[in-house]
C-alpha cells in the first residue's frame, strides 16, 4: 500500500502525536470460504476516500481536522491466529495512547483481535455486531480464528448485540441469544427496532460492521452477499442514534471485496467510515482534548495469551 495519508488529507492532520483518530488497515483474507478479495479492501477503500468531499453536510463538520493517523497496515501474516494476535497488539497499543481506534479489513476474523483489545480496556463492553451472518461458530475448518467464528468469543465475554442477521447455521442457534438479536426479516416490519436495539446497549459500545449487512443493491462487492439487507439512510439513522446515545469507543468495518468494474461499493465504504467518524465527533471542536476513558487493562485470558504478554 503506497497511500501516505487517509483521504489525502494534509500531513498536519495526519500525524500520530496530534491525531485523535487512528485508522489501522488489515489487508487479510486467509479464511474466507467463498469469494476471495477482502485483502484488497483496505486499498480500495483508501483510494475511494481520496475522491470524497471532506465536508459532511448532515453534521456540518470536517471531521478530518480532528486528526486521522493512518497506521502502517498489518500484513505479511498467513496464519489466522497470528493475524488475530497482531491486530490485538496494535489496537491495544493505540487505545492506551488515548486514541479513538478504527480498523478497516480485510475479512471478519480480524475483529476477534480487535474486540479482545477493547474488552480488555473498557469495562462492561457491548459489541454491536451489524452483519448478515451470525458468525458464532466456536471453530470452523480447524480454527477458532476463522471468519465464521468472528463473534463467538464476544458472545461469551461481552454484551453482544446482533443486528441485520439473515443467514446462519443451525449449530449457531445454540449460541445465539434471541433476546439480543434483531433478524433482518423482523426489522423489515418493526418500526421501533432501532429504539429497542439502543435500549439493549450498555454505555461503552464497540461497533463491528460487516458490509454484507447492507443490501446487495447498494453493496454488491462483498465476499458473501445476502439479499434483504439494510439500506443507506436507515443505516445512517441508526448509527447516528447509537453515537448520540452511547459512548462508542471504537469500530471496525470489514468484508469489502472490491471488483475493478464496480467502484460504488468502494465509495460507499469510504463514505460510511467518514460518516461514523462525523457522528462520533459531532459538536466537538478540533481544539478540544479527546479522552477515550479506557480503564487499566484487564489481564488477557490465559487461553489467549500464547505469545508474550503485551498487556
Amino acid at each position: 500500500m503506497n497511500i501516505k495519508t487517509y483521504a489525502g488529507i494534509p500531513a498536519v492532520h495526519a500525524v500520530i502525536e496530534t491525531s485523535k483518530i487512528v485508522l489501522i488497515p488489515v489487508p487479510y483474507d486467509g479464511t474466507s470460504t467463498w469469494q476471495k478479495g477482502a485483502d484488497k479492501g483496505p486499498e480500495a477503500f483508501l483510494s475511494a476516500s481520496e475522491n470524497m468531499e471532506l465536508y459532511d453536510i448532515e453534521t456540518g463538520s470536517e471531521v478530518y481536522k480532528q486528526g486521522i493517523y493512518l497506521s502502517p497496515p498489518i500484513e505479511g501474516f498467513t496464519e489466522p491466529e497470528d493475524v488475530v494476535y497482531q491486530v490485538h497488539k496494535r489496537v491495544k497499543e493505540y487505545i492506551l495512547r488515548n486514541k479513538f481506534v478504527t480498523i478497516f479489513g480485510g475479512e471478519h476474523s480480524i475483529s476477534i483481535g480487535t474486540i479482545r483489545a477493547f474488552n480488555e480496556c473498557f469495562d462492561d463492553l457491548t459489541v454491536l455486531h451489524i452483519d448478515a451472518h451470525a458468525d458464532l461458530r466456536a471453530t470452523y475448518e480447524g480454527s477458532a480464528c476463522n471468519h465464521a467464528c468472528a463473534l463467538y468469543q464476544a458472545s461469551q465475554e461481552t454484551n453482544l448485540i446482533q443486528v441485520g442477521i439473515r443467514s446462519m447455521d443451525v449449530a449457531e442457534t445454540r449460541v445465539l441469544d434471541p433476546e439480543k438479536t434483531w433478524f433482518a426479516h423482523e426489522m423489515a416490519t418493526d418500526e421501533y427496532w432501532m429504539d429497542s436495539v439502543i435500549e439493549a446497549l450498555g454505555d461503552n459500545v464497540f461497533i463491528t460492521f460487516d458490509l454484507d449487512a447492507l443490501d446487495p443493491s447498494i453493496m454488491p462487492s462483498t465476499g458473501t452477499p445476502e439479499p434483504g439487507g439494510m439500506l443507506w439512510y436507515e443505516t445512517l439513522a441508526f448509527l447516528r442514534q447509537v453515537f448520540k446515545e452511547r459512548n462508542v469507543v471504537g469500530f471496525d468495518i470489514v468484508e469489502l471485496c472490491p471488483r475493478p468494474e464496480e467502484k460504488s461499493s468502494d465509495f460507499l465504504a469510504a463514505k460510511l467510515y467518514y460518516k461514523m467518524l462525523s457522528y462520533k465527533f459531532e459538536g466537538v471542536t478540533s481544539e478540544q482534548v479527546f479522552e477515550s476513558n479506557f480503564n487499566e487493562p484487564k489481564k488477557p485470558l490465559a487461553k489467549f495469551n500464547n505469545q508474550e504478554n503485551d498487556a
